[in-house]
């Protein structure tokens, strides 16, 4: 497994932005206003797993329980699924964005639906952050044994 990069969010967050968008675009004026508060998902699980990578980061280090490497595994899996959702949630709000803000000054429901978008993609990126955070933590510190020494001085 490989981590995660800027270019696997980027590719996601653009396929979620296109496909809210064009959906949007076909269905707004029969769907029901956005919850404002629709995001506030994602933060929970951006704490849980920033809190989660800093209790994973210390035992990595050798502070407190050995960290078992199933349950690594399991944090940088998590971490990877995370970041992709976080990605693909930013590209839908910024869809949702991208049709109804330019229509909220003369739509009341459009002027409804910005603050349900821009919360929800501040919690996406706050999801993004944290579950970059956590596979951080979970990578193993340099082997000191291992380290080795430049014979040419």
């Amino acid at each position: 497994m490989r981590f995660t990069t800027a270019r696997d969010l980027v590719l996601a967050g653009l396929i979620g932005a296109v496909v809210v968008y064009l959906a949007l675009r076909l269905l707004y004026g029969d769907l029901p206003p956005l919850p404002q508060l629709a995001g506030i998902t994602l933060l929970v699980l951006a704490v849980v797993e920033a809190l989660f990578g800093f209790g994973l980061r210390d035992r990595i280090k050798g502070n407190g329980k050995p960290v078992q490497a199933l349950t690594a595994a399991r944090a940088v899996a998590l971490a990877k699924a995370s970041s992709l959702l976080g990605a693909i949630m930013v590209g839908a709000w910024l869809g949702v964005l991208g049709y109804v803000l330019p229509d909220s000054g003369q739509v009341a429901a459009a002027k409804h639906d910005v603050v349900s978008a821009v919360i929800g993609l501040g919690c996406a990126a706050a999801l993004i952050g944290a579950a970059l955070w956590l596979e951080h933590c979970c990578r193993t510190p340099p082997d000191r044994d291992d380290q080795r020494r430049d014979p040419i001085r």
